[in-house]
């Protein structure tokens, strides 16, 4: 292969299909090179210190051509994008979280990754009284401008993409699968429907079948992407409360529906409110909770979209306001945060907040640029 000349995603496309390279491996190449085009030069021109097993450096040098080129025609199709580690469209959201994917493929706009979002997850097999609370739900979160992030599952996550998308708003479906494919295959023309009115998101490589692992990860993403998690019906086995606490493990807020203690698909919510999750019984206590964090990401949106051509969007990311000048809270988290690179841990024990709290309030000033996340969990303040 001939590392000089290739594209940059081509480049990720062949560090991706090699074996052993695995996303905290991708992210820390990129990292340490620049992009993926400098890392795949770079551990081709010294393969004794990259750190690449062999096995990855053997498909490095002879990548599947075959391979190649229809990782390459699919990305050529109206709608197609991949968003790499390297690239400044890399959702922000989801940037924070401990284990990244290295890259996503999307299907539909890949703006909207940046839009508020709440995840809506849930039991597969729910009934009807939960189904109503999905529609209702998403119904009402789409009308005060979220998005609607779930995973394309039957039952509450099918319900919820239904309800935002007849109610003329925006959805997302992070998938178990590529990109390419549909699981399950019902749902056919509901991803049709959210690729074109939304997108459809996977860090899989085309053509990656609905392997039982792959779902697990997925789940990271939906959280990921999501302002908060909100929980309607599920067992105590149920894998959306794998969702709920990898949401609670990425500083997110989790929601859950309480109900009768005689439908054993209300005791996954009981037992997430026993954990601290946050007992709702309407959308507007959703909304309320998370509306300051929504507008600061919705302004970060419109910077981002304003050089592309957007004339009701701010110019730059310094024009926007600052929300919390007279906020006690903050004030004492920047005065704790000084012009030192902490950890949450020392920030809570000199500010005096919770490790809760500070997470949210960090990620509202990571947003509004006055605040870096660095490597290791640890802040600093911008350079701005």
């Amino acid at each position: 292969m001939d590392a000089q000349s290739i594209d940059n995603a081509t480049a990720w496309l062949t560090l991706m299909r090699a074996p052993s390279l695995g996303a905290a491996t991708l992210r820390g190449l990129i990292e340490r090179f620049g992009d993926s085009r400098k890392a795949l030069r770079g551990i081709l021109a010294s393969p004794a210190t990259s750190g690449v097993a062999q096995p990855a450096l053997v498909a490095l040098r002879q990548p599947d051509e075959n391979l190649l080129a229809t990782d390459l025609a699919w990305l050529e199709q109206p709608e197609h994008h991949f968003i790499g580690w390297d690239s400044e469209d890399y959702p922000a959201l989801l940037r924070r979280i401990p284990s990244p994917p290295a890259g996503l493929f999307v299907n539909g706009n890949a703006d909207l990754l940046w839009m508020p979002q709440v995840a809506i997850v849930g039991s597969r097999s729910s009934s009807e009284s939960g189904l109503s609370t999905a529609r209702s739900f998403a119904k009402a979160l789409v009308q005060a401008g979220f998005a609607i992030t779930s995973g394309l599952a039957d039952g509450i996550d099918g319900a919820a993409h239904v309800s935002a998308l007849d109610a003329g708003g925006t959805t997302l479906a992070v998938l178990g699968t590529g990109v390419d494919l549909v699981y399950p295959r019902k749902h056919h023309e509901l991803a049709r429907r959210i690729a074109a009115h939304g997108a459809l998101v996977s860090e899989f490589l085309p053509g990656t079948p609905g392997r039982a692992e792959n779902f697990p990860r997925r789940n990271r993403i939906i959280a990921g992407l999501s302002l908060g998690t909100l929980v309607i019906e599920a067992s105590v086995q149920s894998g959306s409360l794998i969702t709920a606490r990898l949401a609670a493990e990425q500083g997110r807020e989790v929601f859950a529906i309480p109900g009768s203690i005689h439908n054993p698909l209300a005791r996954g919510c009981h037992q997430l409110i026993r954990q601290g999750a946050k007992l709702v019984e309407t959308a507007d206590e959703v909304i309320e909770e998370l509306g300051a964090l929504a507008q600061t990401l919705s302004d970060a949106l419109r910077s981002r979209l304003s050089p592309r051509g957007n004339p009701d969007a701010p110019s730059s990311r310094a024009t926007l306001a600052d929300p919390h000048a007279h906020d006690p809270d903050y004030a004492r988290l920047l005065a704790a945060l000084g012009h030192e690179t902490l950890s949450l841990d020392i920030l809570s024990e000199r500010s005096g907040l919770t490790v809760a709290a500070l997470s949210s309030m960090l990620l509202l000033l990571e947003l509004e640029g006055t605040v870096v996340a660095a490597r290791g969990g640890m802040y600093a303040r911008s350079g701005r």
